[in-house]
């Protein structure tokens, strides 16, 4: 994968793709890139007046594409309920790419619509319900696969069992790097159950290194912490790579042939770059770690995969 950049996608006319969070920053990219290559494009996004925003400039840029916006909030089950059971009619019975990108990062304490800590509710609860109750879709789809955008700063936190919500001790980037921690374990334990069921549906991680966003800031603008939201612009502006950098991981992990299940995919440095395979954590490797995750998600989620129909329920 040396130097694999948008030039290497394949034609994707026929395939059906759903990115979460791509109204902006890699999620856009990812879905405009995609369209590009022929795949038609769902923009899943929280915010309506950004999702159609974001619908119209990737049909400036890409006068062919397929694409529409659909509105998705993963704070919200209800929502991701309802998102979910209205998307027979976007490709029918069949889901070639599902990428889960959207995210939120280092935010004060917030709570999702269902009581969550915002950065794990968002981040990983809301992205394991959608793959569940999308999962009939793609086990039915040759080819499918499923890319969540984790993080490098997963390094920063193995995840706490005892305490998943932080409701006992919250302090925004341990629980950030939580997060992304529980990303990569979902994606190595979706792994491990398509395997044992038989599945050929890839599940893959990627992450962006450091790309220039507005992920990095969004949680001192809440603040109103102006100091703080200029520094981190600056920090973007001279370290960062571009969003269109930070989303090659992602798209190689969803359109490269022969990706190997269960792989991590980020730039070589770890910061910017090619993509290639990316360094996890040990406590990510782990399948005590991964069940008992799992486990924990589909209690307070409410989504139980079943491999075997194939189905989910809410």
């Amino acid at each position: 994968m040396t130097r694999w950049n948008t030039s290497h996608i394949p034609d994707q006319t026929g395939r059906s793709a759903v990115v979460t969070g791509a109204n902006s920053g890699i999620g856009y990219v990812t879905a405009r890139e995609l369209a590009r290559k022929g795949a038609r494009v769902l923009l899943a996004c929280r915010n309506e007046e950004r999702g159609i925003a974001a619908l119209e400039r990737l049909r400036s840029e890409v006068p062919t594409a397929e694409a529409e916006f659909r509105a998705l909030d993963l704070a919200d089950l209800s929502s991701v309920r309802d998102f979910a059971a209205a998307l027979d009619d976007f490709d029918g019975d069949r889901l070639d790419l599902l990428i889960n990108n959207a995210g939120v990062m280092a935010l004060p304490h917030r709570t999702t619509a269902d009581g969550f800590e915002m950065q794990f509710g968002t981040n990983h609860l809301g992205h394991f319900a959608l793959t569940g109750l999308l999962l009939p879709k793609l086990l039915a789809t040759p080819g499918a696969r499923v890319v969540t955008v984790s993080s490098m700063l997963h390094a920063l936190a193995d995840l706490d069992y005892s305490d998943l919500n932080s409701e006992h001790s919250y302090r925004r980037w341990i629980a950030y790097g939580r997060s992304k921690s529980a990303n990569l374990l979902f994606v190595h334990e979706l792994t491990r159950r398509l395997a044992a069921a038989g599945s050929r549906v890839v599940a893959a991680a990627s992450h962006p290194g450091y790309a220039a966003t507005n992920l990095a800031t969004a949680g001192v603008r809440m603040e109103g912490r102006t100091s703080a939201e200029r520094m981190v612009g600056v920090a973007n502006r001279v370290l960062a790579q571009s969003a269109d950098g930070g989303a090659l991981g992602t798209l190689c992990a969803a359109t490269a042939p022969h990706m190997r299940p269960g792989s991590f995919i980020g730039p070589r440095s770890g910061l910017r770059g090619a993509p290639a395979p990316s360094f996890r954590a040990p406590w990510t490797r782990k399948a005590a770690n991964g069940e008992r995750l799992w486990a924990a998600s589909e209690q307070l989620t409410g989504v139980h995969y079943d491999f075997a129909r194939p189905a989910a329920t809410f």
